[in-house]
C-alpha cells in the first residue's frame, strides 16, 4: 500500500490561521459542524477545544497534538481503502491536467461515461444505467423523485408514497429526511415531504418475545408489516420500498434470513419499486461491491456514495433498471433533474482508481474472508454487564448497551446521555478509538473500521472497547 509520508504534516500544538487565530479558536468562532452541539466549545477556553484531525494513514488519524487514533468508523463509514493512498491523489492531479469540471447535463466527459459502464457491470440483474449525484441523501432525493416521475408516464399518477423502516436514515434532504425514520431528526424541519410511511425494522434483539429464537420467522413476519402498509394506504399510492441492506441508525441491524426474497415478492406482487439504499454497505462495507449481491435480492435501483471513492472526493450514485429507464429513451420524455457537481470528474477518476485498488488488492475478499473474526472479537465483550448485542455483517457492526441484560431494560433519557455523551465519546477517543456513540433508538457503539484491517486491529479495538466499558457503570 503506499502511502503519504508522514513529514507532509508534521503533528504541532500550535497550528495558527492566517488571521493569528489557534485552529481551535478560528473553528469555535467561525465552524459550523454538521450534527454537533456547539454549547461545548463556548467560551474562551471552552469546555472542550474542538477535536483537530491533521493527519491519516492506513486505518489510522492523528490529532494535532500528535495523538494516534485508530479510525474505527472509516472516518464516516466511508475510507474503505485507508487513509494516505497516494495514487487516489495521483489519478485526481492526472484528471485535473485534462479537464478539472464540467457538467453532464447534456454532455458527457470519460471519467463519468468509464465509472457508469464499471458500476453497471458490478450491479446485479439488469440495473445498468447510472445517474451521479454528489452524497447519499441526493441519490435517495433522486430516487424519490424518479419513481414519481416513473409511474406518472406508465399511467398510474397516484403512485406516490413511500415506505421505510423505523429509525432507519437516508438522508436530510427533504425528501430523503421524509423517508428517514428517526423522529428528533425530523421533528424541527417540518412539515416535510407528505407520503412517507413506517414500517417496523429488522432489530432480532428488539423484536416480539415469540420471535426472537426464529430470526427466520421474524423475517417473514417483518417483510409481511410492509405488505400490510401497502394495502393500509393503497396499492394505487404506493411507489417505492426503501431499504438498506443493514439498516446503520439504531445499530446495524441485518436482515433476518429470507427477508429480501419475500420483500421482493411483495414490491413485485403491488407493483412497488425496491430501492436498495447502499449508501454505506456498498463498495466491500459487508464484502461485495453492492450488498444486495452479497445478500442475494435484486432490487430496482440502488442508491449509494461513501465508498466509491474512500471519502477522497464527494460522489454518489442512483443505478436503475433497464425496466425504470424505458420509458425515458423515447420522444420528449427526460428526467427535469441534476446536480452541478454530480459526475464531477476529479470524483470519477479517483472512484475508478479506489475500485482499481478494490480488483488489485482483493478488498471484497478480504472482509468476507477476515469478517468472522472481527465479529469473534467483538464478541468476545459479551461477558461485560453493560453489553447486550453484538450485530451486524462484514466490516460493519453495532453493539448495543443495556441497564439488564436478563430482561434486555433499556437506559431513560437522563442515563443515555450520562452513558453516551457525558462518558463514552470521549473516554472511547481518549482510549485511542474513533468511533461512534449514538442512540437514535437504544443506545449503541457503532464500528466500521477501514477495509484494510486484520486480527491485529481486530484485537486492538476490542482491548480498547473493554478498557471503556468496563468503567462505563461507574458514570450512570
Amino acid at each position: 500500500m503506499t502511502i503519504y509520508p508522514s513529514e507532509i504534516w508534521e503533528p504541532s500544538s500550535d497550528y495558527h490561521t492566517r488571521t493569528g487565530k489557534l485552529y481551535s479558536e478560528a473553528a469555535r468562532d467561525h465552524l459550523w459542524m454538521h450534527f454537533t452541539r456547539h454549547s461545548v466549545f463556548e467560551g474562551h477556553g471552552g469546555a472542550h477545544n474542538v477535536p483537530l484531525i491533521v493527519k491519516g494513514e492506513g486505518a489510522y488519524i492523528w490529532d494535532d497534538r500528535g495523538n494516534k487514533y485508530l479510525d474505527g468508523l472509516a472516518g464516516l463509514f466511508t475510507v474503505q481503502v485507508g487513509h494516505g493512498r497516494a495514487e487516489l491523489a495521483d489519478a485526481a492531479m492526472e484528471q485535473f491536467k485534462k479537464i478539472a469540471y464540467f457538467p453532464l447535463w447534456s454532455y458527457a466527459h470519460p471519467r463519468a461515461i468509464e465509472l457508469a459502464e464499471r458500476l453497471a457491470h458490478y450491479a446485479p440483474g439488469d440495473l445498468n444505467r447510472v445517474f451521479f449525484t454528489t452524497g447519499g441523501g441526493e441519490a435517495v432525493e433522486s430516487a424519490w423523485k424518479l419513481a414519481k416521475q416513473y409511474y406518472k408516464l406508465v399511467g398510474k399518477p397516484m403512485k406516490t408514497k413511500v415506505i421505510s423502516r423505523n429509525i432507519a436514515y437516508h438522508g436530510t434532504p427533504q425528501g430523503a429526511l421524509s423517508i428517514t425514520g428517526i423522529p428528533a431528526a425530523k421533528a424541527v424541519f417540518e412539515p416535510l415531504v407528505p407520503g412517507g410511511h413506517k414500517v417496523p425494522n429488522t432489530n432480532l434483539y428488539r423484536a416480539p418475545e415469540h420471535l426472537r429464537d426464529d430470526p427466520k420467522a421474524f423475517g417473514l413476519w417483518a417483510a409481511n408489516r410492509i405488505a400490510e402498509a401497502i394495502e393500509f394506504e393503497g396499492p394505487e399510492t404506493v411507489a417505492a420500498v426503501f431499504l438498506e441492506p443493514v439498516q446503520n441508525s439504531g445499530g446495524c441491524f441485518p436482515p433476518p434470513p429470507g427477508y429480501f426474497d419475500r420483500v421482493r415478492e411483495i414490491c413485485d406482487e403491488y407493483d412497488v419499486l425496491l430501492v436498495s439504499d447502499e449508501t454505506i454497505c456498498a463498495f466491500g462495507r459487508i464484502g461485495d461491491y453492492f450488498a444486495c449481491n452479497q445478500l442475494g435480492y435484486v432490487p430496482d435501483i440502488i442508491t449509494t456514495a461513501k465508498g466509491v471513492t474512500s471519502g477522497y472526493a464527494p460522489l454518489g450514485c442512483m443505478i436503475v433498471s433497464d425496466r425504470i429507464f424505458e420509458p425515458f429513451r423515447h420522444g420528449l420524455t427526460y428526467f427535469p433533474h441534476g446536480y452541478t457537481f454530480g459526475g464531477h470528474p476529479i470524483s470519477c477518476a479517483i472512484a475508478m482508481a479506489n475500485l482499481d485498488i478494490f480488483e488489485r488488492e482483493g478488498i471484497n475478499e478480504h472482509v468476507r474472508e477476515t469478517a468472522p473474526a472481527f465479529r469473534a472479537a467483538l464478541e468476545g465483550l459479551l461477558d461485560i454487564p453493560i453489553v447486550g448485542d453484538v450485530r451486524g455483517e462484514g466490516f460493519f457492526y453495532g453493539i448495543e448497551l443495556v441497564k439488564d441484560k436478563a430482561t434486555r431494560e433499556t437506559f431513560d433519557d437522563g442515563e443515555c446521555e450520562r452513558l453516551l455523551r457525558g462518558y463514552l465519546s470521549k473516554a472511547l477517543f481518549d482510549s485511542g478509538i474513533y468511533c461512534r456513540a449514538d442512540d437514535r433508538g437504544d443506545p449503541v457503539i457503532q464500528l466500521a473500521p477501514p477495509l484494510i484491517i486484520g486480527q491485529t486491529e481486530f484485537d486492538d479495538i476490542a482491548a480498547k472497547l473493554r478498557s471503556v466499558l468496563e468503567g462505563a457503570e461507574a458514570h450512570l
